[in-house]
């Protein structure tokens, strides 16, 4: 891997044995990945890159605009997700236990102790989106590796900024980020099939794909939905 700017856009290039040009910005920081076929030169990149400048510059104001967003202050009112589920947050002060309820009415309840700070209340947050993706994982890691034909030794749970999720081949133990809890479950079964696929192939090649489409045939459209873009 190389890098390259345009316009003071710092940009990671990649060649790989492959046919097509593939343009990606990356969540949450904008990173910009090109990756381009073995035989295409410097400049053919740049060209490329340089012509698609107006749609980088915009995909990353948008996530700009997204982490701005997230600055959350954790008060009521506030909208949050799980999911792909889109809940109002209700804080009430307690002396026991925090915790997150859900209510039917599309209401999220916080417990958490008087005067807690917005950094508290993240943490209580997200502590509960961590239980809830332990319970739902070895559903869905059981149910793709009878179609898949592979065994999960071992996942885990991180928040991770530029990945969905990570495979160790050789432990067979695949990461989940944190905020899938967020996402549609769709997202999570896209995510834990990618991970899970990686046990039968390393690379993101023709053969990975051929498994995608044949596992999830609808993986392009569920990826696009986590803010990964391919031009063609």
């Amino acid at each position: 891997m190389t890098k390259f700017k345009v316009e003071n856009i710092e940009m990671d290039l990649i060649r790989k044995n492959i046919k097509n040009i593939h343009l990606t910005v990356y969540p949450p920081d904008g990173r910009v990945k090109l990756t381009v076929p073995r035989h295409m030169d410097d400049e053919e990149a740049r060209s490329f890159a340089l012509s698609k400048l107006t749609w980088i510059i915009k995909q990353r104001k948008k996530y700009a605009s997204l982490e701005k967003q997230e600055k959350r202050e954790y008060i009521t009112g506030e909208s949050h997700y799980y999911l792909g589920q889109k809940y109002l947050l209700n804080v009430i002060e307690t002396m026991g236990k925090h915790r997150v309820e859900l209510r039917e009415e599309g209401c999220m309840d916080m417990y958490v102790r008087p005067a807690s700070t917005p950094e508290k209340r993240e943490k209580v947050l997200f502590e509960w989106y961590r239980q809830k993706l332990k319970e739902l994982l070895p559903f869905y890691i059981e149910k793709w590796e009878r179609i898949i034909g592979v065994e999960v030794k071992e996942f885990g749970i991180k928040r991770m900024k530029t990945r969905w999720g990570t495979c160790n081949t050789r432990d067979k133990r695949i990461w989940i980020n944190l905020e899938l809890a967020r996402k549609a479950p769709q997202c999570l079964d896209y995510i834990v099939v990618h991970e899970m696929v990686h046990l039968l192939e390393k690379h993101h090649n023709k053969a990975f794909r051929d498994y995608m489409n044949e596992f999830l045939p609808a993986w392009k459209t569920i990826k696009n939905e986590l803010n990964e873009i391919n031009t063609q």
